[in-house]
């Protein structure tokens, strides 16, 4: 198992390329703020689940790391609110946006509050010897 087949990545990574998509139809005025922003903190989810993933053996720091992404989702969540206020996005997909971040964050939650259930068989061996 890699972190790719986490179910937070692939939602997080599927939620990314629909900001992506749909971020491309925001005024050129936009790119260096409100878009070039909320591509960012879309993508870091992503990449911060990865690297927590990856030092998982590592309880506060895989804690940190989760938590971390979990406030990449967050600072997401503003952006579309913000692409909802400047009538970037319609109030629909900004509910389904929020929707998929929502349930993101709560996958975060639960990385963040049972970092063992992260643990494969391997990494319960690898823990066992130290």
């Amino acid at each position: 198992m890699t972190f790719r087949d986490l179910k937070v990545y692939k939602k997080g990574f599927a939620l990314a390329m629909e900001i992506f998509k749909i971020s491309k139809q925001f005024p050129k005025e936009e790119r260096y703020s409100l878009t070039d922003q909320i591509r960012r903190s879309s993508r870091s989810v992503c990449v911060t689940v990865s690297e927590a993933y990856r030092k998982r053996l590592y309880q506060p720091y895989f804690i940190s790391k989760s938590s971390d992404a979990d406030m990449e989702n967050s600072e997401t969540q503003v952006w579309l609110d913000f692409a909802l206020e400047c009538e970037y996005i319609d109030k629909h997909t900004h509910a389904n946006l929020m929707g998929e971040s929502e349930e993101i964050g709560r996958l975060l939650g639960h990385m963040i509050n049972n970092p063992e259930s992260y643990l494969t068989t391997e990494d319960k061996r690898k823990i066992g010897k130290q």
